[in-house]
């Protein structure tokens, strides 16, 4: 029988993105490779735990979710993290950002300085730009700001962020005109936290990080995966943590977070036998050769 690893998420490391498994393997993901795995017939997804701890009951999850965690474990959590407004402390020096994902979809948020861009490249931004440099709670209080003053929300569905990869603007400049529009008028606020540092905009674009300048249009996308499903298609793009590959059914986008909990084996040619949604095809979107 086939050895089964436990998938533990995609990061995104300095040459790419990388599958990481309990136990601390990794396996890196090239463009152009064949990525193929399955479910064992009869395997359980379970409860990946929180803050690196295990999942004392280890408990069943639904394949749908993208958490992959139990009520208790998502709570403790939460019950850490900066992202839920829950610690106030931190001493460390944060970042206030702008990110933009396709035409209309644009977002404010903050990551820690140390962590560099690690943020963006896991939401997915196509292109970014720094807005400010401060403490915590004064990156909050410009993150509130644009939402209140600018109507800049602080999350974007990843649904929203897939729909609009197929229909990204050509050019560096264009993707990046949005974001910048709103940094002028971010930093001309008249609230600004005064122990907030504005940074003069500049756009940092990850189509050819993501390999998206190349990429077909997606046909669709794996809802879940499931007992004896296989996965198996190339690697044509990441962005954030879904993997655009190329399957007998077209280009189909995997979320690796539908991965977390599983235990899988390598599924050597193997095909894309899980639920996938199928895509509308945008307005305008030529369906035919001519």
């Amino acid at each position: 029988m086939a050895q089964a690893w436990k998938c533990a998420g995609l990061r995104w490391a300095a040459d790419g993105p990388v599958l990481t498994w309990v136990g601390g393997r990794r396996s890196a993901l090239v463009r152009g490779k064949r990525v193929a795995f399955g479910v064992a017939e009869g395997g359980v997804r379970t409860c990946v735990g929180a803050r690196g701890h295990a999942c004392p009951g280890g408990v069943a999850v639904p394949g749908r979710s993208t958490g992959a965690r139990c009520e208790e474990c998502a709570r403790l959590d939460r019950a850490h993290s900066v992202a839920a407004d829950t610690i106030a402390d931190d001493p460390r020096p944060y970042r206030v950002y702008l990110a933009w994902f396709g035409p209309g979809l644009a977002k404010v948020g903050i990551t820690a300085v140390e962590r560099g861009p690690a943020r963006l490249l896991e939401q997915g931004a196509v292109c970014f730009a720094w807005l400010g440099t401060g403490p915590l709670m004064a990156a909050r209080r410009t993150e509130e700001l644009l939402r209140a003053a600018l109507g800049v929300p602080d999350r974007i569905p990843y649904a929203h962020k897939r729909a609009v990869r197929a229909a990204l603007p050509a050019t560096e400049e264009e993707r990046a005109a949005e974001i910048a529009e709103l940094h002028a008028r971010a930093v001309a606020l008249d609230a600004w936290p005064e122990s907030l540092t504005p940074q003069p905009f500049r756009g940092v674009d990850h189509v050819r990080v993501f390999g998206l300048e190349r990429a077909p249009a997606a046909v669709g996308e794996v809802t879940e995966l499931v007992a004896a499903g296989t996965v198996g298609g190339e690697l044509v793009a990441a962005a954030g943590p879904d993997l655009h590959l190329a399957t007998e059914r077209g280009v189909v986008v995997l979320d690796t977070r539908l991965m977390t909990g599983w235990e899988l084996m390598a599924a050597e040619g193997g095909r894309c036998a899980v639920p996938v949604r199928e895509f509308s095809a945008p307005a305008g979107v030529q369906d035919g050769l001519f």
